[in-house]
């Protein structure tokens, strides 16, 4: 069985889509806990008109927004419009929520940094 393989590396590109140490609001992303790491990817799809509840996360999360828009406010006001293809570096540990005011659904995908038994999510 033949399989073609490319043999020319350099026809791969790689786009460096979010590489920081501060969340969307400016503050430094705190240091890991102690304990077990532990991955989590969500797939999240807000529909039009929808706002989330107030929440924060306890560990380090980013996304990508897929599709649609999506506004985040925090609890002093700041605001990060999104729109599809922007990324996000979450704030930790702060109070935000997330409204869809887009015609269609908002679909993110959010990866989580934690450690195993801390949630990704606390709602107020």
């Amino acid at each position: 069985m033949s399989h073609a393989i490319a043999k020319d590396v350099t026809s791969v590109k790689v786009d460096v889509l979010s590489k920081t140490s501060v969340s969307w609001d400016g503050k430094t992303l705190p240091d890991y806990e102690k304990g077990q790491s532990e991955i989590s990817i969500l797939k999240i799809t807000i529909p039009s008109g929808v706002k989330l509840p107030w929440h924060k996360h306890p560990v380090i999360n980013a996304g990508i927004l897929l599709k649609g828009e999506l506004t985040v406010v925090a609890e002093d006001d700041t605001i990060l419009n999104m729109r599809a293809g922007d990324t996000i570096v979450e704030v930790v540990g702060k109070w935000h929520y997330g409204k869809n005011e887009g015609d269609e659904p908002a679909e993110i995908i959010v990866f989580y940094a934690g450690t195993q038994g801390v949630p990704l999510t606390i709602k107020k």
